[in-house]
């Protein structure tokens, strides 16, 4: 039993990889850990947040002392109000548009002026574990830029709060051109398939997956073949024949298992002969 758990476990891990690769999809983590699958959507549309983790202002702020930071997760920066008022603006917009190109922009005050640097980039972002010990703890979001000078990046760690958003409620700069905030949101909750329990659990999870699959191609080839090649009524199924031999294999399969077991008890039989005393 141990075994199919582990076997159906990798299975189901791998699929979702798959599908997480074949959509593109940003900002997503499925982690295995001790018979369990920890998936994080933090673009995925709820209705307490139909934006995901993304603020719905278009940016998060964070100013400590003279350094402001602006930046948004999984998506470039929209400001229809208070932009960032910067001398420099490259790779951002421009002084014009500043803050609508990048997906970080820090600004410290020299001489009067906020000069701002870019520092990351959704294009170029990377999700992990805060713990990959405790995959309850939430995860960690690093988007960076490269320059000719330097290589800039922020850090957003994203703690698991059920209760609500919170933050985000620090600024660190950790390297010369580094910074790392953190704020606690429910979507660094992760959610959790377990397969460690017994009976259907793992199993039916298994056949779901299966049975999604499978209406997924039918569906589609259905559809493909009646308006892409002109074929209708029930021709329309793919692969009508092997679904209309079907049937007839799988009695012939059943059978010949019959007939297989029928057939046991009696060369058994045959492998002793009598012996008298």
């Amino acid at each position: 039993m141990r075994n199919n758990n582990t076997w159906a476990f990798l299975l189901a891990a791998l699929l979702h990889q798959i599908l997480m690769y074949r959509v593109g999809a940003l900002c997503e983590l499925s982690v295995p850990y001790q018979n369990a699958l920890y998936n994080f959507s933090l673009t995925r549309p709820s209705p307490k947040h139909p934006h995901g983790i993304l603020n719905e202002d278009g940016f998060y702020k964070v100013a400590v002392n003279k350094t402001l930071l602006w930046f948004q997760l999984c998506d470039r920066m929209i400001f229809n109000h208070e932009p960032p008022r910067c001398s420099d603006c490259q790779d951002c917009g421009g002084p014009t548009h500043c803050g609508i190109k990048c997906s970080a922009l820090v600004a410290r005050k020299v001489g009067g002026y906020h000069v701002c640097t870019t520092i990351g980039q959704a294009s170029n972002s990377h999700i992990s574990l805060i713990d990959e010990k405790n995959p309850q703890e939430g995860v960690a979001v690093k988007m960076s830029t490269g320059g000719p000078k330097n290589t800039c990046s922020l850090t957003v760690s994203v703690s698991c709060d059920s209760n609500g958003v919170q933050g985000p409620y620090s600024l660190d700069k950790v390297g010369n051109c580094d910074y790392a905030v953190a704020l606690r949101h429910p979507y660094g909750c992760p959610t959790v398939i377990s397969f460690h329990g017994r009976g259907w659990g793992w199993f039916g999870t298994f056949i779901t997956i299966l049975l999604c699959l499978l209406g997924g191609y039918m569906l589609a080839g259905t559809v493909y073949r009646f308006f892409f090649l002109g074929i209708h009524g029930i021709e329309a199924v793919p692969n009508l024949d092997f679904w209309r031999s079907l049937p007839r294999q799988s009695q012939n399969l059943l059978g010949s298992l019959g007939r297989r077991f029928r057939r046991q008890p009696q060369g058994n039989r045959t492998m002793y002969s009598p012996v008298n005393f």
